[in-house]
């Protein structure tokens, strides 16, 4: 099984996903991709995926986008998984949480939603600043995020496999490039 976690205001309907579960089914794998839409509390978004992973006849891999990439290290830790993590964000010293802070949309459901400091509160207590098995891990990043430092994540998980790809955005433009990479780590055939 594979566990998708889209990133914040995301959602199941992202490009990313769609590529991926499109290219699943053309292997014969299209049953074992599973991405709900993540609820926009931090610790709701967690339960939800750890119910998703007790269901799992055999431990999932994750792999999670942005916020979603920082959601699938801290399960990927506590439940000892392996985790593909796309332009992940990373809480760092020059990480200003007001930023997430306020009322947002959901991209695809136009859902509007608040974030409180007490979510940003959830968001620092599932923090992971070690990894105690690094070789867990699959980094892909592009440098050219607009949004998030991808310099940041180099040093998070500097022990782990990194694919890191000059230019492109936040998005990883090329996805497209790495999705029968990403089933093979995740061991689906």
């Amino acid at each position: 099984m594979l566990i998708y976690l889209h990133g914040f205001r995301s959602g199941p309907q992202s490009s990313k996903v769609c590529a991926l579960a499109q290219r699943l089914a053309g292997r014969g794998l299209g049953d074992r991709l599973w991405c709900g839409q993540l609820p926009p509390v931090p610790f709701e978004a967690i339960a939800m995926v750890e119910a998703q992973i007790a269901r799992s006849p055999t431990p999932p891999t994750l792999a999670g986008s942005s916020l979603g990439g920082f959601y699938a290290t801290w399960l990927a830790e506590k439940h000892g998984l392996r985790a593909v993590l796309i332009n992940p964000f990373v809480p760092h010293a020059g990480f200003d949480p007001a930023l997430f802070l306020g009322e947002h949309q959901m991209i695809y459901s136009g859902e509007r939603f608040t974030f409180t400091p007490a979510h940003v509160a959830q968001i620092e207590a599932l923090d992971c600043p070690r990894l105690r098995h690094p070789e867990r891990y699959w980094l892909l990043a592009e440098s050219g995020d607009e949004v998030l430092d991808h310099r940041v994540a180099l040093t998070r998980y500097a022990h782990a496999r990194q694919t890191v790809l000059a230019g492109g955005d936040h998005s990883f433009t090329r996805w497209g490039d790495y999705l029968d990479a990403v089933i093979d780590f995740a061991e689906l055939a």
